[in-house]
């Protein structure tokens, strides 16, 4: 197991195919954050300049600010499923700046997304549990080998994060097995 300290290889299209991940994920929850007429188009444009990234588009000054952009969005949001619905978002075009670090925090960053989704859709449902045929489901369904191949290189997930970090944690276990 790599050690805090340590390095791990990250190739460019692993990092695209995470990135590609994580907004897939994201946009699943969208319609949570876009139900209101009014609604903010931050969140949906960090999704989309994820997607761009994952694409093959350059890993841009405008990539890193729309992910804190979908961030204070979610600040700003109208319920609290809306508000993980943009943390998914903002999650997702953050995933273009992974660290090659051996670091658990490092695990937050390719989950994160999937993750904040989970418990948007959750907390729209009045779910104490994962919804049946929701965003968990589909994320330990539809992860690319890249994936479980670069969460395999990192420590485990950090504990903590209530329930966002127990399915950081519960997708980490599985995807890396």
């Amino acid at each position: 197991m790599p050690t805090e300290s340590d390095t791990i290889e990250l190739g460019e299209d692993e990092l695209r195919a995470i990135t590609g991940y994580a907004a897939a994920c994201a946009r699943r929850a969208l319609p949570l954050f876009e139900e209101d007429p009014a609604a903010d188009p931050r969140p949906r444009e960090a999704i989309d300049a994820a997607d761009e990234f994952a694409a093959g588009g350059r890993r841009t000054t405008a990539l890193r600010q729309s992910a804190w952009a979908a961030y204070k969005a979610a600040g700003e949001a109208g319920s609290p499923a809306a508000a993980d619905a943009a943390r998914a978002a903002s999650h997702a075009a953050a995933a273009a700046f992974l660290h090659p670090k051996a670091s658990a925090h490092q695990v937050k960053h390719i989950l994160g997304a999937a993750a904040h989704a989970a418990r948007a859709e959750e907390l729209a449902a009045g779910e104490d549990g994962p919804v049946p045929g929701g965003t968990l489901e589909w994320a330990r369904h539809h992860a690319p080998p890249a994936v479980g191949a670069v969460l395999a290189r990192l420590p485990a997930a950090p504990s903590g994060g209530g329930r966002v970090g127990e399915h950081i944690r519960d997708l980490d276990a599985v995807l890396r097995a």
